[in-house]
């Protein structure tokens, strides 16, 4: 007999769920809610289409919010029966809860984790992250199906942050891709995006979508991905939605355990968000498979608010 998961126990997962990383932040998830179902749908409408015309980071993202919903509900004492549905269309995953059993006390003791999970794009600090440390977020991407490779050698680290840099160069170089990102600059009261203080946005906006920036940016991630002290590439064997999927999930695993150790994350996807650099990336790293994160990782210095969130109600369909 099914004991029903009563909806605050439900809407208290999905609310955990959303405090997930996205792309720009755009938080393009969907739940839909039917007894103790709960599907995982990917939002298009909040997709950019210039800076990720696969949906491919859409679908990480999406992965990500999964991850956060599995370690929620193990933290209530819960299973999540996981199926893949992806089939072209918006349906990524359905997830049944069930009481039955015991709930995953690895993914439960992950669960302060995702309030303490930030994407920290300043300097870290000089400390070094211990080789077992490593080994641990190795082994969480891994228990997800996903291969992380870290990167702490200074030649390594610089031929990194030239590609870092002539992605960069590339992107503010597209017109339409900088309307994309000044579409996403807003102010924190918005919920989403990337936040900009009110009375700035406007003006901030316009010269971005003005202004091809591209060699300043370009220098100053340069320069950040050089003093990281530890680069990572997150790959998947296989490169289509349900790969994505198991990334997105790979990558929050490997960040709230990171989070533990007071680690934080920020991202340079640059080299593989322009098609020509992946393979590029893939031959200079020796990644297995295909690249789908690559990110910092380090000791921040000082403590970050959370980024904004959209309110649940405004991604959650009750059937």
């Amino acid at each position: 007999e099914t004991v029903m998961i009563e909806i605050p126990i439900i809407r208290r997962i999905l609310e955990r769920a959303t405090k997930a990383p996205s792309s720009h932040n755009t938080q393009p998830w969907l739940f839909e809610i039917e007894g103790n179902r709960i599907r995982s749908l990917a939002d298009r409408t909040r997709a950019l289409p210039v800076n990720d015309p696969k949906d491919r980071e859409l679908t990480i993202s999406c992965g990500c919010a999964l991850m956060n919903l599995r370690v929620a509900a193990a933290q209530e004492g819960l299973i999540c029966e996981l199926h893949y549905s992806i089939n072209g269309e918006d349906e990524l995953a359905e997830i049944i809860l069930t009481r039955a059993g015991g709930a995953d006390d690895q993914l439960k003791k992950l669960s302060d984790a995702i309030e303490l999970r930030r994407t920290y794009r300043n300097r870290f600090d000089r400390k070094e992250i211990p080789d077992s440390t490593i080994e641990n977020l190795r082994r969480a991407a891994e228990a997800e199906a996903a291969m992380l490779y870290c990167f702490k050698g200074e030649s390594t680290r610089r031929v990194i942050a030239d590609l870092v840099a002539e992605g960069d160069r590339m992107q503010w170089y597209n017109r339409s891709w900088r309307r994309e990102l000044a579409a996403w600059m807003n102010p924190r009261r918005k919920g989403d995006g990337l936040t900009v203080p009110g009375f700035a946005a406007p003006v901030a906006q316009l010269i971005v979508r003005s202004f091809n920036m591209g060699k300043g940016i370009a220098a100053k991630d340069s320069e950040l991905a050089e003093h990281s002290l530890v680069l990572a590439v997150l790959a998947t064997e296989g490169d289509d939605p349900k790969d994505w999927l198991s990334c997105g999930q790979a990558l929050q695993r490997l960040l709230l355990v990171a989070a533990g150790y007071g680690i934080q994350a920020s991202y340079f996807n640059q080299p593989i968000q322009v098609e020509a650099l992946r393979p590029r990336l893939r031959k200079l790293t020796g990644v297995n498979g295909f690249p789908q994160i690559l990110l910092r990782l380090g000791y921040p210095t000082e403590e970050l608010p959370a980024s904004p969130r959209r309110p649940l109600d405004d991604v959650l369909h009750e059937q």
